[in-house]
């Protein structure tokens, strides 16, 4: 069975410090670009994403989150501790990224039921979360 695009998407919200958030690595895919462009996109605009839009997991976040990822072959790749962006931080993406992908992703994470909660410990039994 193919999972639905929501599904796709909320496969791939985690909580980190108690904030429903997506990482750089997920949202490039989503959007068909590489990690390395939607970065450098961010950088060249970075006076449009506060701390509350956007923030660098610590190396603990990103061990944990890694340890617990079913799917986390591609953050055993990275060397730089991951991004990972709220819903307004995916928002203002749309101003930097412009492509009819991107637009379309992010009408589909911004309004769509993308959001669920999804929260827990370090120890706790739920292996999408961190808070």
């Amino acid at each position: 069975m193919e999972k639905s695009d929501m599904e796709i998407i909320q496969s791939k919200i985690y909580v980190i410090r108690s904030t429903k958030v997506m990482l750089d690595s997920d949202l490039a895919e989503l959007y068909g670009v590489d990690t390395k462009v939607l970065n450098q996109s961010i950088k060249r605009h970075i006076d449009r994403f506060p701390q509350d839009f956007m923030f660098q997991l610590t190396e603990s976040e990103f061990e944990f989150l890694r340890s617990q990822i079913v799917t986390a072959k591609d953050l055993r790749k990275t060397r730089t501790l991951p991004y990972a962006f709220t819903q307004n931080g995916i928002a203002m993406l749309s101003s930097v990224l412009t492509s009819d992908q991107a637009i379309e992703v992010n009408i589909r994470i911004i309004i769509g039921h993308g959001w669920p909660l999804v929260c827990g410990t370090m120890e706790g039994d739920s292996r999408r979360s961190l808070c």
